[in-house]
């Protein structure tokens, strides 16, 4: 990315964190996922170059719709941290939880954990295995992981024992088709707005799931 894009991007992702010190740790992170994307494939080898836009600022965008008053947030298939983790960074006070099933993908996590010194919760195995004991969240994100039928499925029973959940989704260009097929199982309210880094994106927030 061009320094000067690449700047216009950092000043967009600050002004969203409010901090500085926000960004910093961002700036930590993009390091960390450089030097382990040389070892494992945590993102598609072609975004690299482009990370501050395609994935910082990709997850970054969705903040303002987590509401103030939530306290714990699940982050289905979090992968290289995206929206999960830097959604920790910029909201520190809420209780993220990353759920991500690949050893090597949990280890990079904690590892960026530990040294940006953000605390999170991790639950490492299959989003279907979390037990039900588990805290029920207040909001749900994922980002470019499933349809959004099979999400709406994992994320029934935690809107069942808080119909207040709000779930926030990052998908592609598909997103009429996958809202339109979901419907014929679960009933919601739906926004839809356009990614602020992918003109074919779109960004899905949904509220008062229940199935049909």
């Amino acid at each position: 990315m061009k320094s000067g894009k690449k700047r216009n991007v950092e000043e967009s992702i600050e002004a969203l964190a409010g901090s500085s010190e926000a960004l910093e740790k961002l700036h930590l992170y993009e390091g960390l996922l450089r030097k382990w994307q040389k070892a494992i494939n945590l993102v598609s080898p072609k975004t690299i170059a482009e990370s501050w836009q395609r994935h910082f600022f990709d997850s970054a965008q969705i903040v303002t719709l987590v509401p103030a008053h939530a306290k714990i947030l699940y982050d289905l298939g979090s992968g290289a941290g995206f929206p999960g983790l830097v959604l920790a960074i910029l909201r520190p006070d809420l209780n993220v939880t990353l759920v991500e099933s690949d050893d090597r993908k949990v280890q990079f996590l904690r590892t960026v954990s530990r040294e940006t010194g953000i605390s999170v919760s991790f639950f490492h195995g299959r989003i279907e295995n979390i037990p039900p004991e588990n805290p029920i969240p207040d909001v749900v994100t994922a980002r470019a992981l499933a349809s959004l039928d099979l999400l709406l499925g994992f994320c029934l029973p935690w809107a069942q024992e808080n119909p207040a959940l709000e779930m926030i989704f990052l998908k592609g260009a598909l997103a009429e088709d996958e809202v339109n097929e979901a419907q014929k199982q679960y009933s919601f309210e739906v926004s839809m707005a356009p990614s602020k880094t992918d003109p074919q994106g779109r960004v899905l927030h949904i509220k008062n799931l229940t199935r049909l």
